[in-house]
């Protein structure tokens, strides 16, 4: 209810700003048309003094040629920046958050919040934590409005999950910590598919490369860098263009590749499995979720083994031992 109110508020604050923007433009057009006279007299007034002073003609003359070159190196700034805008819009990049600040996390979670409202979310993340479970997060005030989520995580019992995160030695992000902050994320998108909303939970296994968020015409994306923390990264704001030929399309498509790839399992809420299937929708098998490498590759050589051993032998009455016949 407070979010709902807030956002009211803010859309009233932007129409009134607009309003006013307009009304102080049409003031200052009259103010400026009413002192022209009066400018203009004190113009040639001031200029009857100086004319012939040669030294205040000089400091006149450069004080004229700086302000003309101010002016002009503004005028080329402001086509060179109009023209990179340009590029920008057609690009479809609405807005760049250089650093994490306050300030921008802010103005991130309220675009996520304006444009998430009762559509599907699409998200390719690492873990989820801090996305989706964080109260802070970009995303914990959206899911309780969206009609459905399609979530894409790191498997953190795949291989390359593992690896990667034994190889950062980070104290603080153990694989421990990784594997709970994913069994959180669970747990959210549970109680979320229990309230009846359509949640769908893919796991895939090879090293996490962009986090990509997708709300409607509108996308999120930040890079996974091997050596910093995804906070630190700079965060993009993707619009769809209506001739597709931006960079939401590009990332938009990548999405619909990965989430359709038959080699990326979907979790199943209710059994806690992981189900395989076709680029049709056929099933092709399950595993349990939760057994990471080692110990795959035990049971395939526990499995082995048992096919390896030789079966019991069946003893009849012609097989028998020579002393018990004797006997």
């Amino acid at each position: 209810m407070f979010h709902e109110y807030s956002l009211s508020i803010r859309a009233l604050l932007r129409d009134v700003s607009g309003s006013l923007y307009h009304i102080v433009v049409a003031l200052l057009s009259a103010g400026i048309a009413l002192l022209l006279p009066t400018g203009a007299t004190r113009f040639l007034a001031f200029w009857s003094r100086i004319e012939d002073d040669k030294l205040s003609l000089i400091a006149l003359e450069l004080t004229v040629a700086v302000m003309l070159i101010l002016g002009l190196n503004y005028l080329r700034r402001s086509v060179r920046d109009h023209a990179m805008a340009s590029v920008a819009a057609g690009a479809g990049l609405v807005s760049y958050f250089p650093r994490r600040t306050n300030g921008a996390q802010r103005r991130i979670r309220q675009l996520k919040e304006e444009h998430g409202a009762g559509r599907t979310i699409m998200v390719i993340g690492s873990s989820g934590y801090s996305t989706l479970v964080d109260q802070v997060g970009d995303l914990s005030s959206v899911l309780d409005k969206c009609l459905g989520a399609k979530i894409l995580l790191v498997n953190p019992y795949s291989h390359d999950a593992t690896t990667r995160i034994q190889a950062l030695g980070h104290p603080e992000h153990t694989l421990a910590t990784f594997r709970e902050e994913v069994r959180q994320s669970i747990a959210l998108l549970k109680r979320l598919k229990a309230m009846g909303k359509a949640i769908n939970l893919k796991f895939y296994s090879d090293p996490p490369l962009v986090k990509l968020v997708i709300l409607g015409d509108y996308l999120w994306l930040q890079h996974y860098h091997a050596a910093f923390d995804i906070q630190s990264m700079p965060e993009y704001v993707l619009r769809h263009n209506p001739k597709d030929h931006g960079f939401y399309t590009l990332y938009a498509h990548y999405f619909s590749l990965r989430w359709e790839s038959p080699e990326i399992p979907e979790y199943d809420f209710e059994t806690d499995e992981l189900v395989y299937r076709t680029k049709l929708g056929h099933e092709l098998r399950r595993e349990r979720y939760g057994i990471g490498p080692a110990a795959k590759e035990t049971a395939v050589t526990a499995e082995a083994i048992d096919l390896a051993s030789p079966q019991p032998l069946q003893l009849t009455k012609n097989d028998a031992a020579p002393g018990a016949v004797a006997a």
